[in-house]
């Protein structure tokens, strides 16, 4: 038994990994505030027993008789609740740009991501997981077999890679999404990543990935939340001939991320927009 009174209901995979990237956010928020919890294991099948009729849908915690549902009514609570530990929140307007920063990345990854790997997510999942995930994924996905969506898998990857240059161009400016700290807008797109490790059977980034140094880091955090056994390597990925670039190798400073600070530090770029940089290479 914990010694803070908070019991987590999970979401796991037959290894024992969570699989839900709502959880994962959860219990990066939970180690965030420094707790241990208590974990309730289990998989899709039979949360609304183990819960007590109390949710079908997870994460789930009980915080000294309180059951709270819903990972950013979690996070909002622990906040409330624990002023005096690290802030996960803080100013209100963390949670609209974080849950647009989300969406954003499950639009252009995870829901990609998610066509390349779901028999994964099936053969990974308790057995007796594998018909709900079986027929509601496929009930997701037009109703076509797993097996069909997850076909031409090895053309998409590049491109998911190489459409998450919003995440990269911010993290060569900051090391966390949270400034020098992470906060839960970094909780919640790691969160994404940690779901990616517990269903990709074939690596989704390649090995220098600038996205690297953050998702270790991330993955290291409180203990090493992200490095349950059951997590395979999401790097190593391999380029092919006519595979677009996985990422922006020659990233070039704009007035989106850098600052003015006189004529010195725009030099270059007024170079660029006017073409007086490619008259000079002529020259």
């Amino acid at each position: 038994m914990s010694d803070n009174g908070i019991t987590l209901y999970d979401l796991q995979l037959a290894s024992g990994a969570t699989i839900s990237p709502f959880v994962w956010a959860t219990k990066l928020a939970l180690g965030h505030k420094g707790f241990d919890p208590d974990i309730v294991p289990g998989g899709f099948t039979g949360i609304a027993e183990r819960t007590g009729g109390k949710t079908e849908r997870l994460p789930a915690i009980v915080d000294k008789g309180e059951w709270i549902l819903d990972s950013w009514l979690i996070a909002e609570h622990l906040d409330a609740a624990y002023p005096d530990r690290p802030t996960l929140i803080g100013d209100p307007g963390i949670r609209p740009s974080a849950q647009m920063n989300e969406a954003w990345l499950w639009q252009n990854a995870v829901g990609p991501w998610m066509t390349c790997y779901l028999v994964a997510y099936r053969d990974r999942s308790l057995p007796q997981d594998h018909d709900y995930v079986t027929s509601t994924r496929e009930r997701m996905f037009g109703n076509r077999k797993l097996e069909d969506i997850i076909v031409g898998r090895e053309d998409r990857l590049p491109q998911i890679s190489a459409n998450l240059e919003l995440l990269r161009s911010t993290l060569r400016e900051n090391p966390w999404f949270g400034g020098e700290t992470p906060n839960y807008t970094d909780h919640r797109l790691l969160a994404c990543f940690l779901w990616l490790a517990s269903v990709c059977d074939t690596p989704a980034l390649v090995e220098d990935d600038p996205l690297r140094d953050w998702i270790d880091r991330g993955f290291d955090l409180y203990g090493g939340l992200g490095r349950h056994p059951g997590l395979s390597n999401i790097f190593g990925l391999q380029i092919r001939d006519g595979d677009p670039e996985p990422f922006n190798r020659n990233p070039v400073a704009n007035g989106l991320s850098k600052r003015n600070t006189g004529v010195a530090s725009t030099s270059g770029e007024t170079a660029r927009i006017t073409g007086k940089a490619t008259e000079q290479a002529d020259a």
